[in-house]
């Protein structure tokens, strides 16, 4: 007991309990600080706990170095080297009295102003204009395989996949788009998590279990503000009552929802069980873009075809897939152009009313030019299905085509705003903010794109173009030097070099990318001279992106590239030659009402569409293969056109 006491009246002679107690105040009031000020400046949450964390190892450090050291007025010393009659400590405790009331009191003003003034006063402010997801508002997540074959997992996808595209149809429904509905898959997040970051007030989720021809799905709709669960059933039925499974589950959700129909309930459209299944993998592989995983596609469908030859869908996914097959080399452009249109026009032999087959017409007219066709086409396919995202997607592609860029933006944003995670549709809207001049609006979308898919090509590269035309060269040289996609990094490069008065540099670029690419990207190596103002050579690129019918030119005239050679007298002929002169362009009548929305076919429209997602920070999702594939041809996600210098590998 005495050894005790005498280790206490030691430890407090030398300082060490006060040391402790300045320590602890000190990391517990710097803790309030960093936790405060931290998100003003952008510190990730872990900076607080790694700040404890290393305080917590350093504490013994501090108590040893008190122990063994003391503060003289000579200087630091060990304390074993200190005769008692000059030691100071009393003096040196007085003073760590002082420090000790100081920082307790700084640490209860900083918990003070976390719980009163900013917990209560601006976190409040800042969630005053949080979105509302409206009633009638649904995502569909994908549903778990739990057969014992998990090679099951396209079957349940499918079938979620489906169930989603059945609700759509469903016009007083907003229903998440699949590519955002399908981005959470094994995030661990919950699903009040996910539908805020969806902008939904219902989820639809569930299981499937298939062996052999018996299946069982079990589904529940489950209200996110509260968890609670509205509806659930479960269905043990063979797989020929697969279609009547989704029917079912379809009808009780608007049920559940209390959705006011216009028209009967929409059902699905029925085929051979055997086939549905082929077309479920076909489709699931044909998103890999790859080579061996669209020959393996084209096969499961023809064997879909074969036993079902008026499979409309299954047509369609063939038409996509040779559309695709071109856009990354596997076909010529010439070839995928016919095989497409000739797949597409036996789905509309069978059904001349189906949406998605003259939406897939309206792509094929696009890529071959045929701009009043196009129009026709999207035209038909919306009137047939106004809210389906793909043909809207599309659309707005057109109308940047026609040089038509509010309207364009405004249907990109209403996009956007149901589908708020998919890389593709942030590519277009911030393609179409580059576009329209919005610069920073652009540079905005590219990073949010960057932060969802790091390795999207042609993100760093659009940046790039956009700090550009901004007047930063200096910039637009460092983002086109991170570019990890080869041909978009060697695209970049002469524009920066240009930019900068680097003709040396500029000349090796434009060589290499020559060497690489000529018959690849023309039209990305005539957009390049024009922003150099080399007019010669970017004339003669453009005559050869015609000869190898590139896409890209579908671009030429809303592309702000091609701005110091618009006064040529060569550039109103070469339009003419195309489609693309402004007289000719007027004569093109294509406008969409978005639903729910005004004409967005005029300048005017874009005001009064509805407002983007652009203030949600959504969870990263996997990257698109597609994106690191060939991002800029006329393959991207079933056919849509991701609207960007198209370098069309042959």
């Amino acid at each position: 007991m005495a050894q005790g006491r005498n280790l206490f009246a030691e430890l407090k002679r030398r300082n060490v309990l006060r040391a402790g107690v300045l320590y602890a105040g000190a990391v517990w009031a710097l803790s309030q600080g960093i936790s405060q000020l931290g998100p003003s400046v952008g510190a990730p949450d872990w900076v607080t706990r790694w700040f404890l964390i290393a305080s917590a190892i350093g504490f013994p450090f501090w108590i040893a170095f008190a122990w063994f050291f003391e503060f003289t007025p000579s200087g630091l010393k060990r304390e074993s080297e200190i005769d008692p009659s000059d030691s100071i400590a009393h003096h040196t405790g007085r003073k760590l009295n002082y420090w000790i009331f100081g920082v307790m009191a700084l640490a209860i003003v900083l918990l003070l102003t976390n719980q009163f003034v900013l917990h209560r006063g601006v976190n409040e402010v800042a969630a005053t204009p949080a979105i509302t997801a409206p009633p009638n508002s649904i995502a569909v997540l994908p549903f778990t395989n739990e057969s014992s074959d998990k090679q099951q997992d396209y079957f349940a996808d499918g079938i979620a996949e489906d169930l989603l595209n059945l609700l759509t149809r469903v016009q007083t429904l907003r229903v998440a788009a699949r590519t955002s509905s399908f981005a959470f898959r094994g995030k661990g997040l919950g699903i009040a998590e996910i539908a805020a970051k969806l902008h939904v007030a219902n989820v639809l989720e569930g299981s499937v279990r298939k062996a052999g021809n018996e299946v069982r799905v079990s589904a529940q709709l489950v209200r996110t503000s509260d968890g609670y669960q509205i509806w659930s059933q479960s269905y043990d039925r063979q797989l020929t009552d697969i279609f009547a499974i989704q029917d079912g589950i379809a009808a009780d959700v608007v049920k559940q929802l209390k959705v006011k129909l216009l028209g009967a309930a929409p059902t699905v459209r029925q085929t051979n069980p055997k086939a549905y299944v082929l077309y479920l993998q076909a489709r699931q592989l044909g998103r890999q873009y790859t080579a061996d995983a669209f020959k393996s596609s084209d096969a499961l469908y023809r064997q879909a075809l074969a036993i079902d030859p008026r499979y409309v869908q299954a047509w369609v996914g063939l038409a996509r897939n040779f559309s695709n097959e071109a856009g990354i080399g596997v076909l010529s452009n010439a070839q995928g152009l016919r095989q497409g249109r000739e797949a597409t026009e036996k789905a509309l032999a069978i059904d001349p009313d189906d949406a998605s087959a003259q939406a897939q017409l309206g792509f094929l007219a696009m890529m071959q030019n045929d701009l009043p066709g196009a129009a026709r086409y999207f035209a038909r396919a919306l009137a047939l299905d106004p809210s389906d995202l793909s043909v809207l997607y599309n659309s707005a592609s057109l109308l940047q085509t026609l040089g038509r860029l509010p309207p364009a933006i405004a249907i990109d944003e209403y996009v956007v705003a149901r589908d708020p995670v998919s890389p593709n549709t942030l590519q277009n809207l911030g393609i179409n903010y580059l576009y329209a001049g919005r610069y920073d609006e652009a540079i905005a979308k590219f990073h949010t794109l960057l932060s969802l898919s790091p390795g999207f090509g042609g993100a760093h590269y659009e940046i790039g173009v956009a700090l550009l035309l901004k007047g930063d060269a200096a910039g637009g040289l460092a983002q086109m030097q991170q570019e990890k996609t080869e041909v978009w990094r060697m695209i970049g490069l002469p524009l920066a070099y240009c930019a900068l008065g680097r003709k040396a540099n500029a000349d090796a670029a434009f060589a290499a990318l020559i060497a690489n690419y000529a018959k690849d990207a023309p039209y990305n190596i005539a957009t390049d001279y024009a922003y150099c103002g080399e007019a010669a050579p970017a004339f003669a690129w453009l005559d050869k992106a015609v000869a190898y019918q590139d896409p890209g030119l579908s671009e030429i005239v809303a592309n702000p590239l091609f701005d110091k050679i618009r006064h040529d007298p060569r550039w109103l002929p070469f339009l003419r030659k195309l489609g693309y002169a402004p007289e000719q362009l007027a004569k093109i009548k294509f406008s969409v009402t978005l639903p729910g929305a005004v004409d967005a076919g005029s300048d005017a429209a874009s005001a009064a569409v509805e407002a983007s997602a652009t203030a949600a920070t959504p969870a990263p999702a996997p990257s698109t293969t597609a994106a690191t594939q060939q991002p800029s041809s006329a393959a991207q996600k079933q056919s849509v056109i991701p609207g960007h210098r198209r370098l069309h590998r042959r």
